[in-house]
């Protein structure tokens, strides 16, 4: 999906359809009730303070909620929004009433569609082919609806919705239950909400959608987004880096656990591999964050805090020692070291405060004192701090929050210990200049992590999706797979292929040194557990000894064998690359070998990969792999950006290549060697 040009037709009615449904003059609820115990009773008291003209549509008419009910939308004129609290079944002919009436936009509650199996699947089309075909723009089914605050469109079936308060943070969940969750945190929060948009079975008004009209909303500082399933990664992650180039984006993925099946039956949705989308979410710009609460205080922290794209860094400023440990404990486990100040810097704090306090970043001051606010201007002035963070226990009389970090608008966070009454009243007078606060150490960390995330998120440039242009029809052998890798760059070792015993032994004269006798079988995809892999042979006798047990794999068939020579000594890395069935190509980097026990996770990232993508991959191994574990050489860092973009070019420009597995790719002495290869592809149909 495209961003939404206004100097296009189609771009303007799609954004002229979402503003009927989230900024309608006009509202019909069909299916509105007057029993209490009816969804359609407490829509109407959800969207009874709606300042525009509401309509309640009963087959019965007469009077709800003290407003005069219509029997059907055809009797109305000018409605924008059509919020249908009625069975699935009958959604199709109200969909058509709506189209008939000039409505522009509708939302449907009811569930029973495509999460419900394939009955319902069939009825969800029949829907959605009702909304194309009468222009009608559709949000759901199976969703709570939506909630607009700052304008009293509170289309959602939880009367309780009236009273959230308005704000700058919007929301786009694919749960109507999540969006909910979120809108009352950030309402708990003192944050407020400006749109918060539960999806549902999203058939037509999906995430890419609604992202682009939050970019474009002048009103929305930060958006939260809640993922279950994903069905169109490319559209997607394009939508997320028009977001993000614009104002921050903090997503929530589920699925750490197996929940797949749950996820798919509740809003029937495709479950994409768990890794895989959080990576694309971070390369697209998002900041992740792996609960409500924490999306909640990132979010919190970005609607009035966004740096500039770039390596940010943190100051730290804290009353007392203990919550100072706790966040800064928080920030190193999220990968935020806090950069040393410099000596001008430590010297002016050592004046400012009494000895034994730790004057360094960070900074313990041991109890808020009169040179508090100085204390907090001092660190924040040191050229390595970006960002400061400041926490102290409101003590009455030992500090005043607005003067220690109001001059800070837009560079500070604040967190406080006290009475409910008491921190309300600073959170209020603190987001006056912009200043957000927090209640916990903990949401603190949460949110300075946050700042940093969406300022490095926005600094590596990616590549523009290239486009497929060849095939290799059919899965390689390790031979065809290392002249195919060759001709992207990588290096493989000096090799031969021999098709009989005697062609084995030409090789191992030829070849110098100790060599490595391997069975050449595509069909054989993981050769050594099969005992088709023989390191070190040496001799004749050697060599027999490996092609006996070579030939001795089941099921018999005539032989060939790739003699190798021996790689030099280095750290094992494992390269790979899989087509995954959402978002495409993806290059996977990790630990292979003895390296293997630092246990670091896998880096993944979309391809094709810039170099700076593929530099950020390199680095996110561990320090200890890329100096050279146990002895080894040195990472060749470019060396190993080249393999990586090497493999993610090879994916993007072979329509039918599903796998690319280098493992080990040795990091030897003389550069990055691929000692294996295996090139999966998938059969084309003729």
């Amino acid at each position: 999906m495209t961003a939404l040009d206004p100097s296009t037709a189609p771009a303007r009615a799609a954004r002229d359809g979402l503003e009927a449904m989230f900024r309608p003059r006009s509202v019909a609820v069909v299916g509105a009730s007057a029993h209490p115990d009816k969804a359609g009773f407490a829509m109407m008291q959800a969207l009874d303070a709606f300042p525009g003209t509401l309509h309640p549509v009963n087959p019965r008419a007469g009077e709800i909620l003290g407003r005069p009910a219509v029997a059907s939308l055809r009797e109305t004129e000018g409605v924008d929004l059509a919020v249908l609290v009625v069975p699935p079944h009958v959604v199709p002919g109200a969909l058509e009433d709506a189209a008939a009436a000039g409505v522009r936009a509708a939302v449907v509650c009811a569930g029973g569609f495509a999460e419900s199996g394939p009955e319902g699947a069939a009825l969800q089309d029949r829907v959605a082919r009702a909304a194309r075909q009468g222009g009608v723009r559709l949000l759901g089914p199976n969703t709570s609806g939506f909630m607009n605050p700052s304008e009293g469109t509170t289309a959602n079936f939880m009367p309780a919705v009236r009273e959230l308060s308005a704000g700058s943070v919007s929301v786009v969940a694919q749960s109507g239950g999540v969006n909910l969750a979120i809108s009352f945190l950030l309402d708990r929060a003192g944050v407020g909400l400006r749109l918060g948009v539960g999806l549902g079975n999203a058939i037509d008004v999906d995430v890419p959608e609604v992202l682009d009209y939050l970019a474009d909303d002048d009103g929305t500082t930060a958006i939260g987004l809640h993922l279950e399933g994903v069905a169109d990664g490319p559209g997607l992650v394009a939508a997320l880096r028009r977001a993000t180039a614009r104002k921050p984006v903090v997503a929530f993925k589920v699925g750490r656990s197996d929940v797949s099946e749950f996820a798919r039956s509740h809003t029937g949705a495709m479950t994409g591999s768990y890794a895989v989308t959080r990576a694309a979410l971070r390369q697209a710009g998002a900041v992740l964050v792996d609960s409500l609460e924490e999306l909640v205080a990132a979010l919190t922290a970005l609607r009035a805090v966004r740096l500039p794209a770039g390596r940010a860094g943190v100051g730290l400023v804290t009353g007392q020692a203990g919550p100072g440990l706790v966040i800064s404990d928080t920030l190193a486990t999220r990968g935020v070291e806090l950069p040393e100040v410099t000596a001008r810097t430590r010297e002016r704090l050592a004046e400012l405060l009494p000895p034994l306090t730790f004057q360094a970043n960070p900074v313990d001051t041991g109890r808020p004192g009169p040179t508090f606010p100085e204390v907090v201007e001092t660190l924040a002035q040191d050229p390595a701090v970006d960002v400061v963070g400041v926490y102290a226990l409101d003590e009455p009389g030992a500090l005043d929050p607005l003067e220690a970090v109001g001059p800070l608008r837009g560079r500070a966070l604040f967190a406080s210990g006290g009475p409910t009454a008491t921190l309300a009243a600073r959170r209020a007078e603190l987001a006056e200049v912009g200043v957000p606060m927090f209640t916990s150490p903990g949401d603190l960390a949460t949110g300075l992590a946050a700042v940093v995330a969406d300022a490095a998120g926005r600094l590596v440039p990616d590549e523009e999706p290239g486009r497929a242009s060849r095939s290799i029809g059919r899965t390689l052998d390790e031979h065809e797979g290392k002249e195919l890798l060759e001709s992207y760059g990588i290096a493989t070792p000096r090799r031969r292929v021999a098709h009989d015993r005697d062609e084995a032994r030409a090789a191992l004269a030829e070849l110098a040194g100790p060599v490595v006798v391997k069975v050449l079988d595509a069909a054989v995809l993981h050769k050594s557990e099969v005992g088709g892999v023989h390191v070190g042979v040496r001799d004749l006798a050697g060599l027999e000894r490996a092609l006996d047990a070579i030939d001795a794999i089941e099921p018999a068939a005539p032989r060939r064998y790739l003699l190798e020579e021996m790689a030099g000594e280095g750290t094992e890395l494992i390269v790979g690359g899989t087509r995954d069935a959402v978002f495409g190509p993806v290059v996977m980097l990790a630990m292979g070998g003895v390296a293997a026990e630092l246990g670091s996770d896998p880096v993944l990232r979309l391809a094709p990969l810039s170099r700076e993508r593929a530099a950020e991959m390199v680095d996110a191994l561990p320090q200890r792999v890329l100096e050279g574990f146990r002895g080894a050489p040195a990472v060749d860092r470019p060396a190993l950006v080249e393999v990586l973009r090497a493999v993610g070019r090879l994916l993007v420009e072979h329509d039918d290549v599903t796998e690319v597995d280098l493992n080990p790719v040795r990091m030897t002495d003389r550069g990055p060697l691929a000692l294996d290869a295996l090139v999966v592809a998938a059969r084309k149909e003729h």
